[in-house]
């Protein structure tokens, strides 16, 4: 059994191929496994990955513990390596090492650079480099996003890439990046219209008001 590269002709996850300067991970083996399991539970892509080597990819909605684990075979599945934040006790603790190649980025939320500062660096430090956000921050339904995203994508000079978990569809859907440069205005509207008609898991828990920054952020 060969687990190549496949020819995108022939995939019925229509899965995005991604472009020489997305970093990657993972081996045929485990991509065989991932599409496989996304097959099975009846998941298609739409939409493609601009091959920009730096990111901000925000997946939403978030409602449930099992779009982590979607999100897992997604990422495994295309073998696009996105990092995440953790706090920064995690890198002392017995785990690190799996939290480390999982794509764990530890900051530290008390220092007095700011979460922004640490993230920025971590872009500007890399040449390749994309960072997974959920702006809902929460399972729960939720009046407002958290704008960190912009900020750490405005702060890097970096587009915000758009990703929904659509249960409603089926559907991994990927959407045009957006520059922060823009203003959060105008990008938070480009927002709105990308995840109109997008179902969560639980689809009492997303709301198209949510879309919006919190009074402290504004």
């Amino acid at each position: 059994m060969s687990f190549g590269k496949y020819s995108p002709k022939e995939d019925p996850l229509n899965a995005p191929v991604l472009g020489d300067a997305i970093p990657r991970w993972g081996n045929g083996f485990f991509r065989w496994v991932a599409r496989g399991v996304l097959r099975l539970w009846g998941w298609r892509f739409a939409g493609t990955v601009p091959n920009l080597p730096k990111m901000v990819l925000i997946g939403v909605p978030h409602t449930s513990n099992w779009d982590f684990v979607l999100a897992m075979a997604v990422l495994i599945a295309v073998q696009a390596r996105v990092y995440w934040l953790g706090k920064h006790t995690f890198v002392r603790g017995p785990l690190k090492p799996l939290l480390l190649k999982l794509g764990g980025v530890a900051v530290d939320r008390r220092a007095a650079s700011g979460v922004v500062a640490q993230v920025t660096a971590q872009f500007q430090e890399r040449d390749q480099f994309l960072l997974g956000l959920a702006p809902e921050g929460t399972r729960s339904l939720v009046s407002h996003w958290k704008m960190g995203f912009f900020h750490i994508a405005r702060a890097a000079q970096v587009p915000i890439l758009p990703v929904a978990l659509d249960y409603g569809r089926k559907t991994i859907a990927i959407g045009e990046p957006v520059w922060p440069e823009g203003g959060e205005t105008a990008m938070l509207a480009q927002l709105r219209s990308f995840y109109d008609g997008v179902q969560g898991k639980r689809p009492e828990l997303f709301s198209l008001d949510s879309i919006q920054p919190s009074l402290r952020d504004r």
